[in-house]
C-alpha cells in the first residue's frame, strides 16, 4: 500500500510538472478597426524565452512594434510565471485578410495556430487619428545603359550609431533605459547591410552590462526597423539593444565607446544587366562613451533598504463585516514604474486583536516603449481573535522614494474591517508569553510517528527470519 501511494504521488508530480510548463499562442480580436494593432502572441508559462522564430508576415498588414509582459502569481508557496512576448500588426487598408495557419518554434518546441479571419474595419469617430504608415515598397528606378566592365565608385551614406538613455542623472534605485541603435536614410538601404550581427551584438551586450546596477532587459528575437524623421530626412531606426538600468549604489553607470561592423557596398557607376552592379566592403560605425551620474539618496533611517519609483497603492477585502474566528482576506496592491523585483512585502504590526499570516504574492510587471510598468500584490490572511472595528493603516504602511519629487512618502492603507461576536478566549492564551519551551517548537520536526511503528518491525523481522529458517531447513534436507 504505500508502495502504491509512493507511486501515485510520483506520477502526480510528473503530471503537474509537465502542466506547469506551457507554451501557447494568442491572436488578436477581429474585427479591428484600422488605426489599432492586430496582435499575436506567444505565452510561456513557468520558463524563459531562450529562442522563436519570427513571427508570420500578413498580407495587408506591417509589422510595427513588440513588446513583452511578465505576471508572476505566488500562491500557497507555489509559483507561477507567464511571459507574453506580443508582435502588433498595422493594417495598410480596410479590406478582409486571412491569417493562414501558422507554426513557431519557440525554445525548441513547435506550436501551432489554425489562423483566422481578420476583417479591417473603417476607423471609429471617437478613436484617435489614425496612424501613418509609410509605404516600404520603394519603386524601382529603370536600368541604365550596360556597360561590359563596371566601374566602382564608394558613395557617402547617412547613416550612424547612438546610445541612447532616457534620464542625464539618476538617483540610486531609479531606472534609466538605455538603447542601442543604430539610423540608416531610406535613401541609403542598398549601400549598407549588417555584418555578423549575432557575434558583434553578443560581445556589445557583454560591454553595456553594468556590474553596479539590477538590469532588465527588452529581449527581441528579430530587429524590427522603424520609420523616423530627422530633421526632415526619413531614416531607418533598428534598435539593436534595450534595457532598463537601476543602481545598486552611487557608482556611476559608464558606458563605454561601442563599435559596429556593416558591410558597405560600392555601386557600380555605369550599371549593366550583365554584371554586378555592387561589390562588397566593410565600415565601422562608433557610438561615444556615455556617463550617467548617479545620486545618493537624502537621508532617512530606512535610505538604504526603501524601494525607488513612482507607485500608487490600490487596496481590497474580501469582507467589510466578519465574525470573529472567521479568516478574511486584504490585498494590498503597489502599481507603478520602478524595479518591482526589488519590493518586498511590508511588515504587519497587527492590533492585539487581528493575526496576520505570510501573504501571497503576485507580480505583473510589462515592458513597453523602453518602460518597466507593473503591480505586485500581496494578498493577507488575517484571523479576528476579538470583536471591535480595525482600520488596515494601523497594522501597515509602505514607505518609498519618489524620484519625480525627491521625496520620501507613505502608503497608508484607507480601508478598514468591522469584527462582530464573542472574543475567543484563546486570544488570551496567545497574547501571552509561554516561555522558552513553546518558542522552539517552530523549528521542531511535526511527523506524526505511529504508535504501533515497532510491533510491526517486529512482525516484519519476524516473518523474514522464519522465511530464512525455512530455506536453510530445506537447503540441509536436500543435501
Amino acid at each position: 500500500m504505500r508502495l502504491s501511494a509512493l507511486l501515485i504521488l510520483y506520477f502526480a508530480i510528473l503530471a503537474g510538472s509537465a502542466r506547469g510548463q506551457q507554451i501557447s499562442i494568442e491572436l488578436g480580436k477581429s474585427p479591428v478597426p484600422i488605426n489599432q494593432y492586430f496582435t499575436i502572441s506567444i505565452k510561456l508559462q513557468n520558463q524563459g524565452l531562450k529562442e522563436y522564430t519570427p513571427f508570420p508576415d500578413i498580407e495587408g498588414f506591417k509589422k510595427s512594434s513588440k513588446f513583452s509582459s511578465t505576471k508572476t502569481i505566488i500562491t500557497g508557496g507555489n509559483t507561477t510565471t507567464i511571459l507574453t512576448i506580443t508582435q502588433n500588426y498595422a493594417a495598410l487598408e480596410v479590406g478582409a485578410y486571412e491569417l493562414r495557419p501558422f507554426t513557431l518554434k519557440v525554445n525548441g518546441q513547435t506550436v501551432q495556430s489554425a489562423g483566422m479571419q481578420v476583417k479591417v474595419v473603417p476607423m471609429t469617430a471617437t478613436s484617435p487619428q489614425g496612424i501613418n504608415l509609410p509605404n516600404l515598397i520603394a519603386p524601382q528606378a529603370p536600368d541604365p545603359v550596360a556597360e561590359a566592365q563596371p566601374e566602382f565608385i564608394d558613395k557617402e551614406d547617412n547613416a550612424f550609431l547612438t546610445l541612447y538613455t532616457s534620464k542625464k542623472e539618476v538617483f540610486v534605485g531609479e531606472g534609466v533605459t538605455a538603447s542601442l541603435y543604430f539610423y540608416l536614410a531610406e535613401e541609403d538601404q542598398r549601400l549598407l547591410d549588417f555584418y555578423d550581427f549575432a557575434n558583434q551584438m553578443s560581445d556589445i551586450i557583454q560591454q553595456l552590462k553594468q556590474p553596479n546596477a539590477w538590469e532588465e532587459r527588452f529581449d527581441f528575437a528579430e530587429i524590427t526597423p522603424e520609420n523616423v524623421t530627422i530633421k526632415g530626412v526619413p531614416y531607418l531606426r533598428f534598435k539593436l539593444y534595450e534595457a532598463v538600468l537601476y543602481p545598486l549604489n552611487h557608482e556611476p553607470i559608464h558606458f563605454p565607446a561601442l563599435t559596429l561592423k556593416m558591410i558597405k557596398y560600392k555601386v557600380a557607376k555605369n550599371p549593366s544587366l550583365l554584371a554586378e552592379d555592387r561589390q562588397e566592403g566593410f565600415k565601422i560605425f562608433y557610438a561615444r562613451e556615455k556617463i550617467v551620474p548617479v545620486r545618493e539618496l537624502p537621508p532617512h533611517p530606512l535610505r538604504d533598504v526603501v524601494p525607488v519609483g513612482n507607485y500608487q497603492l490600490h487596496e481590497r477585502l474580501s469582507t467589510k463585516s466578519v465574525q470573529v474566528g472567521k479568516s478574511f482576506t486584504y490585498q494590498f496592491q503597489i502599481e507603478g514604474e520602478g524595479n518591482l523585483a526589488a519590493i518586498m512585502p511590508p511588515a504587519p504590526t497587527p492590533p492585539a486583536g487581528l493575526n496576520f499570516y505570510p501573504p501571497d504574492v503576485r507580480q505583473d510587471v510589462t515592458q513597453r516603449s523602453g518602460r518597466v510598468l507593473g503591480s505586485k500584490t500581496f494578498s493577507y490572511t488575517i484571523l479576528p481573535r476579538e470583536p471591535g472595528n480595525y482600520q488596515m493603516s494601523k497594522a501597515l504602511q509602505w514607505i518609498y522614494f519618489n524620484p519625480a519629487t525627491a521625496r520620501y512618502d507613505t502608503l497608508h492603507p484607507t480601508l478598514g474591517v468591522r469584527v462582530t461576536g464573542v472574543q475567543d478566549e484563546d486570544a488570551l492564551v496567545l497574547s501571552r508569553d509561554l516561555g522558552t519551551f513553546y518558542n522552539i517548537i517552530e523549528n521542531e520536526d511535526t511527523t506524526l510517528v505511529s504508535l504501533h511503528l515497532f510491533d510491526q518491525v517486529k512482525q516484519y523481522a519476524n516473518i523474514i527470519l522464519m522465511v530464512l529458517l525455512a530455506v536453510s531447513a530445506f537447503i540441509f534436507l536436500k543435501k
